[in-house]
C-alpha cells in the first residue's frame, strides 16, 4: 500500500531523515520503534505531506504523492492521528468527530463511520456534546483517532497514540487499533517510543534511529534481535 524510497527530510539546515526506505502492506500493523529524536514524527509528517521532503519517492496505493498537498493525500485516504492529540479542545466531541469528515460528500457512509467509532469507542457516544477539552488524556486520543477514523483512511498513521496515558488506558488504545485492523480494511502504521507495547501489537516492525531505518522484519524477529532487546526492550 505505502513504499517509500530514499526519502531524505530537513529542518532547516539540520538533516532529520537520510534516506529511508518503507514498505507498508496491506490489512497489517506496521510500527516503527526507535529512540527520541531518531526521525519518527517527521517520518510521519512527510509522508502525509505537512512536512516537505528534500530527496525520495513516497508511493500509495500506486500512485506517487510526494509532491501532492495533504488535502490530496487525506481524499485518497492517507490519513494521519498527529502526536498529543492536537484535537479542538473548545468544541463538542461531536464536532471534532465530524470534521474528519469535512472533505467527505458520502453522507450515508459518514453516519456509518460515526455509529462504527461510538462502537469503538463508546464513551464517546455518552460524551459527544461534552466539550473535548474537558474529557481525560486517554479519552481525548479516543477523540484523535475517532476524527481520523471519520476521514475513511485507507492507511492510518498513529504517531505516539499512548504518550502521557496510565497503563489501563494505552492497553484501550492499542486494543482498539487491532479492532480497527481486524474489522475494517485499514491499515495501520505506527510510531511508539514504547517499543514492548508495539510489539505486542505490530505484524511488522521497523527500527528507526538517527534518521535512518537500521532494522526491519516481523514484530517476533525483531524481539528477538539482541540489540533491540538490549536497547529497547531491557532485557
Amino acid at each position: 500500500m505505502l513504499k517509500v524510497r530514499g526519502l531524505r527530510a530537513s529542518y532547516g539546515l539540520a538533516q532529520v531523515l537520510f534516506g529511508i526506505n518503507l514498505e507498508v502492506s496491506e490489512r497489517v500493523i506496521t510500527a516503527i520503534i526507535g529512540p527520541n529524536g531518531a526521525g519518527k514524527t517527521t517520518l510521519l509528517s512527510t509522508i502525509s505531506g505537512l512536512r516537505k521532503h528534500s530527496a525520495g519517492e513516497i508511493t500509495f496505493s500506486g500512485e506517487r504523492i510526494e509532491r501532492l498537498p495533504t488535502r490530496e493525500r487525506v481524499k485518497r485516504g492517507l490519513i494521519l492521528c498527529p502526536e498529543r492529540r492536537r484535537i479542538f479542545p473548545n468544541l463538542r466531541v461531536s464536532d471534532n468527530l465530524a470534521l474528519g469528515a469535512f472533505l467527505r460528500k458520502d453522507r450515508a457512509k459518514v453516519r456509518e463511520d460515526l455509529e462504527r467509532v461510538f462502537e469503538l469507542f463508546p464513551v464517546l457516544k455518552d460524551r459527544s456534546a461534552q466539550l473535548a477539552g474537558t474529557l481525560s488524556g486517554g479519552e481525548q486520543q479516543m477523540v484523535a483517532i475517532g476524527r481520523a477514523l471519520m476521514s475513511s483512511p485507507k492507511l492510518l498513521m498513529l504517531d505516539e497514540p499512548s504518550v502521557g496515558l496510565s497503563p489501563a488506558m494505552r492497553a484501550k488504545i492499542f486494543d482498539a487499533a487491532g479492532r480497527i485492523r481486524d474489522t475494517s480494511d485499514t491499515t495501520i502504521l505506527i510510531v511508539e517510543q514504547d517499543a514492548a507495547d508495539a510489539l505486542e501489537i505490530a505484524d511488522r516492525v521497523s527500527v528507526l534511529e538517527s534518521g535512518e531505518i537500521t532494522l526491519e522484519g516481523s514484530a517476533t524477529d525483531v524481539r528477538r534481535n539482541p540489540h533491540v532487546r538490549e536497547a529497547f526492550l531491557g532485557l
